[in-house]
């Protein structure tokens, strides 16, 4: 007949193995890479990148001798997204200036982004950001309503030809920044009913070129 003073022993091994299982299930930290990379993708699939800031409208015209202005003009008109015509304008009684009036040509439109809330105006959109990788989260629950902060790498992949020319790249460099590679950034996430959704993006997004003065 087995001793029973031989089975406390064992009893005690099994009751530290199943107390350390329970911590160990406990304590799990649940991967949500997946789903942080698919929420903020899918905020960047509403959100393209575009070349200026604000909705541009046009037709619009610049002075020939404001370089300012016209060099992003004149790069698009080279790309085919604008036309230009020369013209004078009077600024005075006695006095006029040379003047470039740029619209949209039929191959533009196709690149052009209307403004929902101005008619009219609208922008040259020229990709989405994607993920790349997940980097690092703070911890957070899978309660609805939590939050986490996470940091991320991206890029802008094919971009149209017209972006990528050399000529548009350096009329607006956030473009050669942008198509340079992989970029960081950072959001934070909020856990919803529909799962986890953008509720902020920060950092690592290159502004795009500020809007010419009218």
């Amino acid at each position: 007949m087995r001793n029973p003073g031989n089975l406390r022993p064992l009893w005690a091994a099994t009751a530290v193995a199943a107390t350390l299982s329970l911590s160990i299930g406990c304590n799990k930290h649940t991967d949500n890479t997946m789903h942080f990379t698919d929420a903020i993708n899918a905020y960047y699939s509403a959100h393209p990148v575009c070349l200026w800031d604000s909705s541009m409208k046009f037709p619009t015209q610049a002075n020939t001798s404001d370089d300012s202005k016209t060099a992003g003009y004149d790069a698009l008109v080279d790309q085919g997204l604008l036309t230009r015509t020369t013209a004078e304008k009077k600024v005075m009684i006695v006095a006029s200036k040379q003047v470039n009036n740029y619209d949209i040509s039929d191959k533009g439109r196709g690149a052009w982004v209307a403004d929902v809330d101005q008619p009219g105006f609208g922008n040259f959109c020229y990709g989405h950001r994607k993920v790349t990788s997940i980097d690092s989260s703070t911890p957070t629950t899978d309660e609805r309503g939590a939050t986490t902060q996470v940091v991320y790498h991206y890029t802008v992949a094919d971009a149209p030809a017209w972006a990528a020319a050399e000529e548009t790249k350096n009329a607006y460099p956030q473009i050669r920044q942008n198509l340079s590679g992989t970029q960081s950034g950072t959001a934070t996430l909020i856990e919803t009913n529909e799962g986890w959704k953008v509720g902020r993006i920060s950092g690592g997004t290159s502004p795009a070129a500020p809007a010419p003065a009218q």
